[in-house]
């Protein structure tokens, strides 16, 4: 290898002198003009005039995309950051509720979500604001439920600069939305917002997050009296900065309120293909023994509710239904079987899994016969093959919508006669246990009221139109077993996150789906001084009730406190149940919401259903 010449090399400098003095030049012109651009957009300026008297704000915005989303409400604890949006939203027709935390903005919209197949929405200030809906968000995610949270944030300008209520939000958001983005100009909102949403009711639908700093919000004249300021005499350094922050206003502002298209992007849709469809169709039609686990995601847009349940009808196939498909067959279906469902699994020749996932509600798949075909379908690949191979094999997998299949199913299988004797015999097993679970609720218990009573005493009130909020757990879960969901979309549960807390914004998002339903809000809480769930394990495993033990609280003074009205059942009138919930339903129809505050005692009806 020849050694560098140095005499060459700088003889060749000279002569390339221009050149390469234009090129140094050249390349550090363009990185300054590349940082610039990134910050102040000086392309959008030069291609779109900046009208610096403009009244519009980005919250305007905002409202447009949402209300030709067609989003009828949203949720929302106010913070200035936020405040054109909410503004907007009024003025556009689309309801906004305001809320006492911001968890609940999410919990709301989750309901919304679920109930109506339209995005649900929540909007809340910066920082603490946005921190304080993330065990929401994340319950939306494992619930597959659209959820948009548009967040505020500190001005684009003064990021990282100390500013009010400036965090890294999208870090935080990042593993929890399945698309996250921070806006940094006034024309980007629209298209961002658009993203968001086709993001959330997309393939798996789940949380999106949208953040919107304080400045691309505010109109221009606000704007740029805040940074700007006034001229006077200046320095050279002084003049630079003011050429800076007046380029930087006008670079969030450039093009801000040309027209834009705020339509909704169709969604992309995983769906079954007829060589899926017809092999299932053949294992299907040779069963002896065939079960459908039905989970939420049969619920899901495009195919409705209804049609599934006609679907599932025509077919015949007993059912189990989890999650919000509880309810899908009405309260009394021949085909919905609610006992004894792991006996029915080990024994049927053909488990189609329509949305049921094998985690711990399926005891990770070990319920499964492995001698048994089974059949699965998710939008989740994750999901789908969870647990496989450790626990078990599909026979068949399909990675597409549920609804879909199901109904693609029942055309392809038109005459198919699921056998008489294996759906008598899973119906006989079902009256075996509920008359089990009815002399148990006879039972008496070591204090107060039997659970489980109670439950039959509402179960017999319960109105048509009644949604079922389950937010709870031991309660709730006897409640799982006793109530009977009216109809489809008539059960609302957190899902697999098994999160506390969700019943007031359920609630809340409930009724403003369905007026019509029992109104305004019945709570009945099921008061047994304690965290029974856990403490039913603990105490015989660990000897101790340490920090499970409550009082037996006086929430029916509560609701009275806070304009509503309370009723209190324990042992003293217990005899007078029925007649006290149908006096709360009277109550609470008349507008104010009800509060049932019943003193329970315990039985052994959930013994070892602790999940670890």
């Amino acid at each position: 290898m020849a050694e560098l010449d140095w005499n060459d090399f700088y003889q060749f400098v000279l002569e390339h002198l221009p050149i390469i003095s234009t090129t140094i030049l050249t390349s550090i012109f363009l990185i300054i003009f590349g940082v610039l651009n990134s910050q102040i957009h000086l392309i959008d300026q030069w291609i779109h005039k900046v009208d610096k008297k403009c009244a519009r704000n980005g919250g305007e915005l905002v409202g447009e995309v949402l209300k030709a989303h067609g989003v009828k409400f949203v949720f929302t604890l106010c913070g200035g950051h936020i405040s054109p949006v909410l503004v907007s939203c009024e003025r556009h027709g689309i309801r906004v509720i305001d809320v006492r935390h911001e968890v609940t903005t999410i919990y709301a919209a989750d309901a919304v979500a679920r109930l109506s197949g339209v995005v649900g929405v929540g909007i809340v200030t910066a920082g603490p604001g946005v921190t304080n809906t993330i065990t929401a968000v994340k319950n939306a995610q494992m619930a597959e439920s659209p959820v948009l949270l548009i967040g505020g944030a500190a001005a684009t300008l003064l990021k990282g600069r100390g500013s009010l209520q400036d965090i890294d939000q999208l870090s935080l958001f990042k593993p929890l939305c399945k698309y996250t983005t921070s806006v940094k100009k006034v024309r980007d909102i629209v298209p961002s917002l658009r993203r968001a949403i086709h993001e959330a009711i997309s393939g798996i639908p789940g949380p999106v997050f949208v953040e919107l700093p304080i400045d691309i919000l505010y109109n221009y004249p606000s704007v740029a009296s805040e940074f700007v300021g006034k001229d006077g005499d200046k320095g050279l350094v002084q003049r630079l900065i003011s050429w800076y922050l007046v380029n930087h206003v006008n670079g969030l502002f450039a093009g801000a309120f040309a027209k834009h298209d705020i339509t909704p992007i169709p969604p992309n849709i995983a769906m079954p293909s007829d060589s899926q469809i017809q092999s299932a169709v053949e294992i299907v039609s040779r069963a002896k023994k065939p079960l459908i686990l039905v989970g939420s995601q049969a619920t899901l847009p495009p195919v409705p509710a209804s049609n599934v349940k006609e679907a599932l009808e025509s077919l015949g196939i007993p059912c189990y239904l989890g999650g919000m498909s509880r309810g899908l067959l009405g309260r009394n279906s021949n085909i919905h079987m609610r006992q004894q469902r792991r006996q029915a699994v080990s024994e049927a020749d053909v488990v189609i899994l329509a949305g049921a996932v094998c985690d711990f509600r399926l005891n990770y798949g070990r319920i499964l016969n492995r001698k048994s075909k089974i059949i699965a379908v998710n939008r989740n690949a994750e999901l789908l093959y969870l647990n496989y191979p450790t626990f078990w094999t599909p026979a068949i997998a399909i990675e597409g919508d549920v609804s879909t299949f199901i109904v693609k199913l029942c055309d392809r299988l038109k005459g198919y006669n699921c056998s008489q004797d294996w759906l008598e015999s899973l119906r006989q097993r079902d009256i075996e246990k509920e008359k089990k679970n009815l002399e148990m609720s006879e039972q008496p218990t070591n204090q107060h009221l039997n659970p489980i009573k109670i439950l039959y005493n509402l179960e017999e009130c319960m109105d048509d139109n009644s949604i079922l909020v389950a937010d709870g757990g031991d309660f709730v879960g006897t409640a799982a077993y006793v109530l009977r969901p009216r109809g489809p979309l008539s059960w609302l549960d957190p899902g697999p996150f098994g999160t506390l807390g969700v019943g007031g914004g359920f609630a809340l998002g409930a009724k403003l789906c369905r007026p019509d339903a029992e109104a305004p809000v019945l709570a009945i809480i099921g008061n047994d001084a304690g965290w029974s769930q856990i403490k039913r394990d603990q105490v015989p495993l660990l000897g101790s009730s340490v920090a499970c033990d409550l009082l037996f609280s006086d929430y029916h003074t509560v609701a009275n406190g806070y304009g509503g009205i309370g009723f209190k059942i324990d042992g003293s009138n217990g005899d007078q149940a029925v007649a006290l919930i149908k006096k709360a339903q009277a109550a609470a129809k008349k507008g104010k919401p009800a509060v049932l505050n019943v003193l329970i005692g315990r039985t052994n009806f959930r013994d070892g259903s602790i999940s670890i």
